[in-house]
């Protein structure tokens, strides 16, 4: 024999391995017949089944006056998991109502469900939700879930659309500020930070109103309308033309969803020249005085023999700074560049801050384009005088203009006023660079009153505002077509106006993109700057000749406000101001919450409901 034995009786290794196995299927069938008894007897809640997301709260976007611009809101997908309804004509009896819906329809809903999680309704709103969670919690609806999702909406629609941005999906801002800011805003320890603007929603909704009529008007490709406090750099408002419903921004054109004024770059025009004969004055170049003659046009003869002509809109003859600004001399401008040279000229523009970001807070903010002399041609010092051969933003030519309305001290404009948390504490002052003065207060003053004759004898005169001194600059641009010179048929018209005159508090500044028909600044631009004047004069009680002053001694007498009584039921708050019912929030025997602005749309619980200490009052206002 070899060297095998038996194995004295032993089962076979193959049967041992089938013996295992056997009894571990035995095993697993086992427990699945036991979990699938236990799901019989006790089926899972639909929290089991889909258990509810986190819900983070994104900071708010506010305007200077704290109005809720963008906001947070806790909406939520009700469910309902059939096995726990214990009677569907009781539970669509207390459900229905509060989703809108007739009881039949919701039990039409549940018993032609193919499954036993039934979705009832989606994204439903803060206030709805919050009556059923209550009616869950106190067990009249069981079998009723709810599935929380977080929304970010925009109560004000398109205004200041492009500042503000949008968020996507996952709440991560995609433009804007909701990009720009997006680590201030996303939720930390489950809350974010605010921002908060320097932009006024009235003065916005204006200039946005106006915007849309001219743009409307003039055919034109876009409109920018700006308007910011030259004390200290807050842009009041800025309207940017197409826009875009941040709230369907999938539904919108990139293009629209561009905020202009700070990421466009163009070539100003005649606007320039306050900027560019200020430079030239301040560095004693040429003085109030100094007189250039003008024939229609001003030519040169290069070294090489070539002879460089620029055209004027007329024969102004003789001409000094004033005239220059008032007939907008193309010639006169030009001469008068002569006589400062290149590098010189090129660092009192850079002074003014062109050809740099104003750090207004705005993502994708453009630097303009400002070429250094070593690049300039014969004729780009003439051409910079009457605002060609450069790139500018809307925010520069308002930075710039700070400088002229403060006595020579520019200001940086900005968008952003300061990071709040959520219980409103400041978190940190948005700061710009410090101001710095660029011309002397001689220079700044003498350019004002340039400014002023524009709105009497010049391109101006359509702007003029009766009783307020208006400093106003036109300007009409051909627009640059790379590689074939200027445009004879597109245009941008522009208009800039500083009030009041002798001590600014207000820089309005508009720009029209491309109309169609009429062109000139003058006609197109004026107007509408006039308008907006109007507008806000008496909105930020800017004072003028109509505008009476009243003496009082200080002390008023405010009627008291009309506070619904609250005793022993739940009045109807339909209808009543956040002012009038604010006193409410004093009371320690309830709980008032209160969502949006405005005037109280909704209540819960509704009117009638006897009043309990303790109980918990939601309203919606809009």
């Amino acid at each position: 024999m070899s060297g095998f034995s038996p194995n004295n009786g032993s089962p076979h290794p193959f049967k041992r391995r089938f013996i295992v196995v056997a009894a571990l299927l035995s095993a697993a069938a086992f427990l699945v017949l036991l979990r699938y008894a236990s799901l019989m007897f006790n089926p899972p809640s639909p929290e089991e089944i889909n258990p509810p997301r986190p819900v983070l709260d994104r900071g708010a976007i506010l305007d200077r006056n704290g109005r809720s611009l963008a906001l947070q809101t806790r909406l939520g997908d009700i469910k309902i998991w059939k096995p726990n309804i214990r009677d569907k004509d009781a539970l669509c009896r207390e459900l229905a109502p509060l989703l809108g819906m007739s009881g039949e329809d919701l039990l039409r809903r549940i018993d032609t469900a193919v499954s036993n999680n039934v979705m009832v309704k989606r994204q439903v709103d803060e206030i709805t939700l919050r009556a059923i969670e209550a009616a869950i919690g106190e067990g009249r609806l069981p079998g009723v879930g709810v599935d929380p999702i977080v929304g970010r909406i925009y109560p004000e629609d398109r205004l200041a659309s492009q500042i503000i941005g949008f968020v996507g999906a996952d709440q991560i801002g995609l433009e804007g500020i909701e990009y720009f800011f997006n680590d201030e805003l996303a939720p930390k320890d489950g809350n974010g930070n605010q921002v908060v603007l320097t932009i006024d929603a009235s003065v916005q909704y204006t200039l946005e109103e106006i915007g849309r009529r001219v743009l409307t008007e003039n055919s034109a490709e876009a409109v920018m309308l700006l308007a910011l406090d030259p004390r200290t750099g807050d842009m009041l408002g800025s309207a940017s033309l197409p826009d875009f419903d941040p709230n369907n921004f999938r539904g919108s054109a990139p293009e629209n969803r561009t905020n202009r004024s700070a990421v466009w770059a163009y070539e100003p025009g005649s606007v320039f020249k306050i900027y560019s004969l200020a430079a030239l004055m301040d560095s004693q170049a040429i003085t109030g005085q100094s007189t250039f003659f003008c024939n229609g046009r001003w030519e040169r003869v290069t070294g090489r023999g070539e002879r460089i002509t620029i055209g004027c809109l007329g024969a102004h003859g003789t001409v000094n700074a004033r005239d220059i600004i008032v007939q907008s001399c193309n010639a006169g401008a030009a001469y008068a560049s002569e006589r400062l040279d290149a590098l010189s000229f090129y660092n009192r523009l850079k002074d003014f801050g062109f050809g740099m970001r104003t750090g207004a807070g705005n993502p994708g903010e453009s630097a303009g384009s400002l070429s250094a002399p070593e690049y300039w041609s014969d004729r780009t010092k003439a051409t910079l005088s009457m605002g060609q051969e450069i790139s500018v933003s809307a925010l520069q030519m308002l930075q710039a203009a700070t400088a002229i309305a403060n006595d020579g001290v520019m200001v940086s404009p900005k968008i952003v006023s300061r990071i709040i948390s959520w219980n409103g504490k400041t978190v940190r002052n948005f700061e710009t660079a410090p101001p710095r003065r660029v011309t002397g207060v001689e220079t700044a003053r003498a350019i004002r009153s340039y400014m002023v004759d524009v709105t009497s004898a010049g391109t101006g005169r359509r702007a003029n505002v009766e009783d307020l001194s208006l400093a106003v600059k036109t300007g009409t641009a051909q627009i640059s077509t790379p590689g074939s010179g200027y445009s004879e048929t597109d245009y941008i018209a522009s208009c800039i106006a500083l009030v009041p005159a002798e001590n600014p508090v207000l820089i309005l500044y508009l720009v029209i993109v491309k109309p169609q028909g009429e062109y000139l600044a003058g006609r197109i631009a004026a107007p509408p700057v006039r308008e907006a004047a109007e507008a806000l004069v008496d909105y930020l009680g800017i004072p003028r000749g109509r505008n009476r002053r009243v003496e009082h001694s200080g002390s008023i007498i405010l009627p008291p406000i009309d506070i619904p009584r609250m005793e022993t039921s739940v009045p109807d708050f339909t209808g009543y101001s956040k002012k009038q019912i604010l006193p409410l929030l004093l009371r320690d025997d309830v709980t008032i919450e209160l969502y949006g602005e405005g005037w109280v749309l909704r209540q819960n619980p509704p009117p009638g409901t006897p009043f309990q200490p303790g109980m918990v009052i939601t309203l919606q206002l809009e």
